[in-house]
């Protein structure tokens, strides 16, 4: 079997690539499935019910700032080392993480991983409907799971906040990235969250994270991502700051970007729910 071109263990890998390395004692498997909230998907339940063999159940939800009014905002380190180590995910591992939408909230946890140091990480790409259409070995047994030491180094380039962002916004300094609808950017629709304002970053450019993405939920490659970005106007010779609803389908982008060798990205990790809260943040429709 030769390896797909998609193989990556730092960025993406394939279904085949994940069953050829499935025994490997290194290997942990992450099941990464969030929804949004109207969606009727319970993923705790999903993953209960039907998992990759070995995979940990990762809560997005859970493994956050619980002190941060916004949701899923990244974990302080220590939180992220104690659920990290309860899930016996550690130093010299190979990471994969998957989710029940294909290619939706693992690239999320990939880039969580790589904000904390940790770069032997990978999204499976096409995530559980490919695996499960592929009629590959799905289980309901929770794993054996024993403690596991990890270090991290937190990463602060990866991440921007709000005045940050800002900046740029003003600067135009940097290529700012929104993941959104394109009738959520251009402001045309309610925001999903109440209380928020509708629209988009000055300044910024609509990359529907669904653009980026092949009918069957895997990704597009390089070549064609690198079409997507260029006909949205986007400048790759400037720094990169990555956007959405609420830091979830903004790592899509970010993804996407390491995979077609821009380097210089990182994540807005408040998103729309932090910038159409404040009304003394400038708007643009359309």
């Amino acid at each position: 079997m030769t390896p797909s071109p998609t193989d990556d263990p730092r960025t993406l890998v394939s279904t085949d690539w994940l069953e050829r390395h499935l025994k490997d004692p290194d290997l942990r498997i992450l099941d990464a499935s969030w929804y949004m909230p109207d969606s009727g998907r319970d993923p705790k339940a999903e993953y209960q019910a039907a998992h990759i063999p070995g995979a940990r159940f990762f809560d997005i939800d859970e493994i956050s700032d619980l002190r941060s009014s916004l949701p899923h905002m990244a974990p302080p380190p220590e939180k992220f080392i104690s659920r990290m180590r309860a899930m016996g995910v550690g130093d010299g591992h190979q990471v994969v993480v998957y989710d029940g939408a294909g290619l939706f909230s693992a690239a999320r946890v990939w880039w969580l991983f790589r904000l904390m140091g940790k770069t032997e990480v990978a999204v499976l790409d096409g995530g559980m409907p490919k695996w499960r259409a592929e009629g590959r070995e799905i289980e309901d047994m929770p794993p054996i799971v024993r403690d596991r030491h990890i270090t991290i180094s937190r990463q602060h380039h990866l991440v921007k906040d709000v005045t940050q962002v800002a900046h740029s916004s003003k600067l135009r300094d940097a290529e700012i990235l929104d993941a959104r609808s394109e009738a959520r950017f251009r402001g045309e629709v309610a925001e999903p969250r109440p209380g928020l304002r509708s629209g988009h970053i000055p300044g910024s450019r609509n990359i529907p994270f669904g653009t980026l993405l092949n009918a069957d939920g895997t990704m597009k490659d390089p070549a064609a991502l690198r079409a997507v970005f260029e006909a949205a106007g986007v400048d790759l010779a400037k720094p990169t700051i990555t956007t959405c609803g609420s830091g979830v389908t903004a790592a899509i982008i970010s993804l996407a970007l390491e995979r077609i060798g821009h380097r210089n990205h990182s994540l807005y990790d408040g998103s729309w729910s932090e910038w159409g809260m404040y009304d003394d943040l400038k708007v643009e429709k359309g």
